[in-house]
């Protein structure tokens, strides 16, 4: 019976999101190499695209200026699909990001995702730096995304045009961690993508929601869904426990208010976070979707959650620690489907 499973299990698209993690004592050139070198070792791995998310004012993040960072890595990569996962469209002008991305897709045809999402990706702060204004909230997200779309057809419905971006088949997909983009993306008829990564407990109803709602588009005739899951796999299950420290720890400093670079692996969290604080981060890392463990671990836990949600695509972050420690982790997730 687990043969059949993975057989099933085997013929579901792998993908990447990658934060740019700046590690600790490091520096974001030092994080855009090592984003080059993971893409192209996932993209020799088989792994079918490469999402980078915009994140601001987090010191431990590099991906702010996404586009800039998307082109970066699709010209040093040779044929994966490459794309934001996402960009927060309420921190941008739509035209902007509509000639940002027809430029991606004309340098590199065919190979541009734009995934959008609602959030702003930082604090109200920082939100307000980005924006000069607050004004436009995530409920305008619907209208924004309408905008972008008329952009991207062969004849805008404005006198205004994204050039390069007028006429490009650049594919838009929704993000989300709740049911409004589930129901959105339904009722537009494009790719849906969830957070479980990070937003375990809404996963299964937003995806049935976006499943049962879903009308046809010109850009998609049935739904299709891609679930994120975190995965950090290590040759043993202790190795694996132990590089995931790490991951904990960027949640964990996110609740206190006090984001910082990556932090090192350590060998016990107990002597770091308190039970309050343990089961606040176990509840956005939550064992289905933040899988640790060596490869037998790893297929199990995998398989179990892809018949779940029947995801039709997962796509793995890995927040760890090492570089080596990364690749590695990539690697035995791509050796469960030779």
């Amino acid at each position: 019976m687990q043969h059949e499973h993975a057989k099933v299990f085997n013929k579901i698209p792998l993908s990447v999101l990658d934060l740019a993690p700046i590690r600790q004592g490091s520096n974001a050139r030092e994080s855009f190499k090592e984003s080059v070198e993971l893409a192209q070792h996932v993209e020799k791995l088989g792994f079918n695209r490469y999402w980078l998310a915009e994140h601001h004012n987090m010191p431990g993040i590099a991906s702010s200026a996404t586009s800039v960072l998307i082109s970066h890595i699709a010209g040093n990569t040779k044929h994966m699909r490459v794309g934001a996962g996402g960009i927060m469209l309420p921190n941008h002008a739509t035209l902007v990001v509509a000639e940002q991305f027809g430029t991606l897709e004309s340098l590199f045809p065919g190979r541009i995702d734009l995934g959008l999402g609602r959030a702003p990706g930082t604090d109200q702060a920082t939100a307000f730096a980005l924006r000069r204004t607050l004004n436009s909230g995530p409920e305008e997200f619907p209208m924004q995304v309408n905008e972008l779309q008329d952009y991207f057809s062969d004849e805008p419905k404005t006198h205004v045009k994204a050039i390069p971006g007028q006429g490009l088949n650049v594919p838009i997909w929704l993000l989300g961690s709740s049911d409004f983009s589930a129901r959105l993306a339904a009722h537009k008829g494009l790719p849906f993508s969830f957070a479980s990564h990070f937003a375990p407990a809404y996963t299964i109803p937003a995806l049935k929601l976006y499943r049962a709602n879903f009308e046809p588009s010109d850009a998609l005739a049935k739904p299709y869904a891609m679930v994120g899951v975190n995965v950090i796999a290590a040759d043993t299950n202790e190795e694996a426990e132990y590089l995931a420290s790490s991951q904990y720890m960027q949640f964990l400093n996110l609740r206190r208010g006090k984001p910082r670079q990556l932090q090192p692996p350590i060998e016990s969290m107990d002597s770091v976070w308190s039970p309050m604080e343990k089961a606040a981060v176990y509840e956005s890392l939550d064992p289905r979707t933040t899988i640790v463990g060596d490869k037998d671990t790893v297929r199990e836990r995998l398989i179990a959650f892809q018949e779940e949600t029947q995801a039709d695509e997962m796509i793995i972050g890995s927040q760890i620690f090492h570089l080596k420690d990364r690749l590695r982790s990539y690697e035995i997730v791509a050796e469960l489907f030779d």
